[in-house]
């Protein structure tokens, strides 16, 4: 079995919170229909390390000059304060467009929906954020598309705003297919809502 990777844009201040249980659930084994099917890389404007909101630094796998949507089976984007600054980030904003041209998943949460709407990539696909209000100080055609939601999906692109990481995550293994239907559902559940009786759905499920 071919693994896939992953790739988790970083740079400094993003939020860690907002694609914790996304990475870890994609990273982890358990409950998953297909074992080591996914791999996780992180990838940076530069070899130098960031430091995150939380202050935890990562060296990056590899550099954004390196990133090919071929060799990738999504690009995820987690929010940050430096994606509201002029040009923030946008190199990253121009990297989501490539792949969503060349049929590759983007998922951005928080602060990155705000680069992608500035790079007009919102402009037509339904999307989410943290409000309708703040995307729209980008500037951007896409306002009519905007829904009210904890998370959206249309066709490749996953969005979500800052309080919704668990929704985020939940549409992230969706449209990588980590889990069979019944036990992502379950997962959501118990992440989501600490619901008790997901417990045995996960637990039939299992380490393979």
């Amino acid at each position: 079995m071919e693994t896939k990777t992953v790739h988790v844009a970083v740079y400094d201040a993003l939020a860690d919170w907002e694609v914790g249980h996304a990475i870890a659930h994609i990273r982890d084994d358990a409950y998953q229909h297909t074992p080591g099917r996914y791999r996780i890389a992180t990838v940076a404007e530069s070899p130098e390390p960031v430091t995150t909101a939380g202050g935890v630094r990562i060296l990056p796998d590899m550099m954004l000059s390196e990133l090919d949507p071929a060799d990738s089976a999504m690009l995820i984007l987690p929010g940050a304060a430096t994606w509201n600054l002029p040009g923030g980030n946008a190199a990253f904003a121009r990297a989501a467009r490539v792949f969503l041209e060349a049929d590759v998943p983007v998922a951005a949460i928080c602060g990155a929906t705000f680069g992608l709407a500035r790079e007009g990539v919102l402009d037509e696909r339904d999307h989410t954020s943290g409000a309708a209000q703040y995307l729209a100080a980008s500037g951007y055609a896409g306002g009519d598309r905007y829904r009210e939601a904890a998370a959206v999906t249309d066709r490749n692109l996953i969005t979500a705003g800052p309080t919704a990481p668990v929704e985020f995550a939940r549409e992230v293994l969706a449209m990588l297919d980590v889990y069979e239907p019944a036990v992502l559902d379950a997962w959501y559940r118990l992440f989501a809502l600490s619901d008790p009786t997901a417990f045995p759905v996960l637990m039939a499920a299992g380490p393979r």
